[in-house]
Formats: structure tokens, C-alpha cells, sequence
């Protein structure tokens, strides 16, 4: 349903802003920054009515994520893993206090970071020629995240969760959540989010409009000042060092990079093994909360490195395939 009103609304935009174009295309403006400008702006609404979707499911799915606590030994890497695959910015904020308050083990943490692909979906959504790679990108990253928080789980014994949590510890987490803010400064938490399903989308899709804008003149004066030749170079194109790469920039806690990543794929500039580890590593803006509300630095330090060595590795066996 999502895919056909996205096509719908491709032939919409071709009628919708060829008054724009137009107007654009008169100016004295250079052929590169007319085309980012005009590509940025026809993916407005495409990314509205993809964050709309995404708020919908984000309200209903987050108010379920609590409940992982209650299967956290057995399931919880498997529903984490699946819960933070649909595209949103939230799911990695609600699970950090979580994980810190000892409702879920720390393979659950991995598995949600793991999956978690920020903006790079509706990107791909709002561009038709994309639409081949999002299931197998979403697949991959699911199953990673699965695997991967059943080894750490299996691996370390220091993460155990006990087997009722005490309602203290739980409420602690609550309220940790409701502290928390999210990519468009609003109020990150598993309740009370209806009034928000206008607004927010409408935030995101102006802040990440913003950062296509910003990252598609950036691109196109790259390339026709340089011409793709620099970017790969500059990035290891067909090496088995770019992963390596992308997956340091996916630490980098901000929506802008998992944008960057997507466009630098859409591109060609990166491979689809480079930017599954660069997207595996985006945990986006729960690495922040972890590294402000975690006491255990040294614990803070082990998930970031799990998190980039399940990244970095997933990459590198995905680059010989």
C-alpha cells in the first residue's frame, strides 16, 4: 500500500512542482546546485507522508517495547531486532534506560542498535529507482541484529536481567525515557504521543529535507568540480578498507550521518557492504543517552566496541560475497 501511494505520488510531484523547476531552471544559478535543488525539493512530500507512516507505527510498536523485559532471556534480541527494523529514531532512545536499569540484557541492546536504520529507509522510499535494495538491506540488518545479540548474550554472563523486574527499577526506566529527546526535539517515550502524530512528521520531514539540501550541494559541487573519482578515493572504493570506514562515521550519533551514508550509496560512491556497516553501526541517538545515563563507562566502552566490530565484520563478509 506505502509503495503504490509513493509511485502516486511521484506522478503528483512531476505535476505539482513544474512551476518550481521552471522558476529554478530560469536562474542564473549553476547546472549542479539547480539539479540539488529541485531533486531535494520534490522528495518533500514523499517524506512526509513516509514519516506519517513511520509515526503510526513508531506509536504503536513503542508502546509494545516494554513488554521485551518480559521475554528479555529467551526472545529478547529476536523482538528487539524486528521492533527497531521499522524505520523511526526512537526505538534505540526508549531501549538505552532500559538496558541501563537492567530490563533488558545488554545482546538485546546490540540487537536493537544494530537493526536500528534511522533515516536511512525513507530515503530509499522516497526514491522509486531504490526500491529493490530496502528489503534486502532491512533483512540483512534484522538478521544481524538477531545474531548478534544471541552471541553477546551467550558470550557474556555479566548481562543477566532477573526474572521479575522490580517495580522500581522499571518506573526508574520510565521515567528515563520521558526525560530523553528526540532527533526533532520532542519527547522520546512509549506513551502519550498522539499529539504529536502531525507535528513531528512534519518536523522531521523539514530537518531531513534540510540535510538532503545541505548533503546534495555538497555532492554535486564534489562531483562536478572533482567528478566521482575523488569521493571513492577519498573513501576506498572497492577496498576492503571502506567498511571499515563506513562503519567509524555510522558511530558518529546523528541523523545526518545515516543520510550522508544512504546518499553516498544512491551514488555509488559506497557499496552496499559498506553502508550495511555503516548503518549497523548508526545507532543514532542512543549511543548519546547510553554515554550520558550509563555509570559503567567501561560498560558503555564494551557495547560501543561490540557495536562496531558486529558492524565491521558483518561488512567486510558482505564485501567478498
Amino acid at each position: 500500500m506505502l509503495i503504490g501511494l509513493l509511485n502516486k505520488v511521484e506522478l503528483f510531484n512531476d505535476f505539482m512542482f513544474g512551476w518550481f523547476d521552471n522558476f529554478v531552471n530560469a536562474t542564473q544559478l549553476a547546472d549542479w546546485m539547480k539539479d540539488a535543488i529541485c531533486d531535494s525539493v520534490h522528495l518533500i512530500p514523499f517524506l512526509f507522508i513516509i514519516f506519517l507512516f513511520i509515526e503510526i507505527f513508531e506509536n504503536y510498536f513503542s508502546q509494545r517495547i516494554k513488554n521485551i523485559s518480559k521475554y528479555s532471556k529467551k526472545f529478547g534480541p529476536l523482538i528487539g531486532a524486528v521492533l527497531a527494523g521499522v524505520p523511526q529514531c526512537g526505538f534505540s532512545v526508549i531501549a538505552t534506560p532500559l538496558y541501563i536499569n537492567k530490563v533488558i540484557t545488554r545482546g538485546t541492546l546490540i540487537a536493537i542498535y544494530v537493526s536500528t536504520s534511522d533515516e536511512a529507509i525513507p530515503i530509499l522510499l522516497s526514491n522509486p529507482s531504490q526500491f529493490p535494495v530496502i528489503l534486502p538491506l532491512l533483512g540483512i540488518k534484522i538478521l544481524l541484529g538477531i545474531f548478534a545479540g544471541y552471541l553477546v548474550d551467550l558470550i557474556f554472563k555479566d548481562n543477566t536481567v532477573p526474572d521479575k523486574i522490580p517495580e522500581t527499577e522499571a518506573e526508574e526506566a520510565e521515567v528515563e525515557m520521558e526525560e530523553e529527546i528526540g532527533c526533532c526535539s520532542h519527547h522520546v517515550h512509549p506513551t502519550h504521543r498522539k499529539r504529536e502524530l502531525i507535528i513531528h512528521p512534519l518536523k522531521h520531514t523539514l530537518n531531513i529535507f534540510s540535510l538532503i539540501l545541505i548533503i546534495s550541494i555538497g555532492l554535486n559541487w564534489c562531483f562536478d568540480s572533482f567528478g566521482n573519482d575523488l569521493l571513492k578515493k577519498v573513501l576506498l572504493n572497492n577496498s576492503i578498507f571502506q567498511p571499515i570506514i563506513s562503519a567509524i562515521i555510522g558511530l558518529i550519533p546523528n541523523c545526518a550521518v545515516s543520510v550522508l551514508l544512504t546518499m553516498l550509496y544512491m551514488s555509488g560512491i559506497l557499496t552496499f557492504a559498506s553502508v550495511i556497516a555503516g548503518l549497523s553501526s548508526g545507532a543514532g541517538l542512543g549511543l548519546i543517552v547510553l554515554l550520558k545515563r550509563n555509570p559503567d563507562i567501561k560498560d558503555s566502552a564494551k557495547i560501543i566496541g561490540i557495536l562496531l566490530s558486529v558492524s565491521i565484520i558483518a561488512g567486510l563478509l558482505l564485501s567478498f560475497i
